[in-house]
């Protein structure tokens, strides 16, 4: 009888976990698990980077959450944004005032990314259609120039680096979007955070996209989508914010994409990666979020992570 062969290190990737697994989208919610319940969990979990999360539900005066973090263990990956540069130059003090504040408490964290999730063109709390799914060529015009500025103030302004976010009920979404987003933007001032569920949910392959564009790719959310659920909600055109409430977003490793290839396409690129675990459930039980925590770290570090 052989041994097993042993599963390889991915000693390149750093794993995390978010409020977004613990139920939070908002910073203020009375269905969302308060912030002291998120931080003791996913220390106990066996975490210890996390995201800001949406701002606000965090501390967000740096000494206070410092020194909650640090007791715990924690250590801050990055810090999220949300943006419609799309909208054109006329939304950029907005744009700014809101992302500086948030880059602002991310510096101070010390950690190095932002993230940036392009706006919903759906309400993402009644589904409402706020503008329409396509973009014009002078909108992408507008995206792309808004975000190259976008990547230049905050790398000079705080030292972080932007990784944008192709999320499902967004302008970047498809595979299609997503190449046409990339080829039209500086490798030097913008690159992607590749979250594999939402990837997924609009029928992209991470594998291929991290082969393919494997410079742009600056950070990783590791999800998955359920296929029985995204096949009905692709079927009935179901909003996101509905498709989660019926599950699509599910535990690993349980859905696709398969992690273990992300994973390990992922260690080929032979950089620091870090790989921010997610599970869309807003909104969940309480008492739902922990256990799941646990069980996809163990699964994690079953496969080398």
């Amino acid at each position: 009888m052989t041994a097993a062969s042993p599963v390889p290190a991915l000693d390149r990737i750093r794993v995390g976990s978010a409020p977004d697994s613990w139920g939070v989208w908002f910073p203020d919610d009375s269905r969302q698990v308060p912030w002291q319940r998120f931080l003791d969990e996913v220390a106990e979990a066996g975490y210890e980077w996390i995201e800001l999360g949406p701002y606000g539900y965090l501390p967000s005066d740096p000494a206070r959450l410092t020194e909650e973090t640090s007791r715990r263990g924690l250590t801050v990956s990055a810090g999220t944004v949300f943006t419609s540069l799309h909208r054109g130059p006329g939304v950029w003090d907005a744009t700014w005032e809101h992302v500086s504040q948030v880059a602002e408490l991310t510096r101070a964290m010390n950690a190095t990314h932002l993230v940036v999730i392009p706006s919903f063109w759906r309400d993402d709390k009644t589904a409402e259609l706020i503008e329409p799914p396509r973009l014009t060529a002078e909108q992408w015009r507008h995206l792309a120039t808004g975000m190259e500025r976008l990547g230049r103030e905050v790398r000079e302004r705080y030292g972080l680096d932007i990784v944008v976010h192709p999320h499902a009920d967004t302008h970047i979404d498809t595979e299609e979007n997503v190449a046409r987003f990339l080829d039209s933007t500086d490798s030097g001032l913008v690159n992607l955070c590749l979250d594999t569920g939402h990837y997924a949910y609009c029928g992209g392959d991470s594998v291929k996209l991290i082969e393919t564009y494997g410079e742009r790719i600056g950070y990783l959310h590791l999800k998955q989508v359920d296929p029985a659920i995204l096949a009905d909600v692709v079927k009935n055109k179901v909003p996101f914010g509905p498709a989660v409430q019926r599950g699509v977003m599910c535990e690993p490793p349980n859905g696709v994409p398969e992690l273990e290839p992300v994973l390990a396409a992922a260690q080929k690129l032979n950089v620091d990666l870090f790989a921010i675990v997610e599970q869309d459930m807003y909104p969940c039980p309480p008492d739902r979020p922990f256990p799941i925590a646990q069980r996809t770290r163990r699964f994690l570090r079953s496969c080398g992570a």
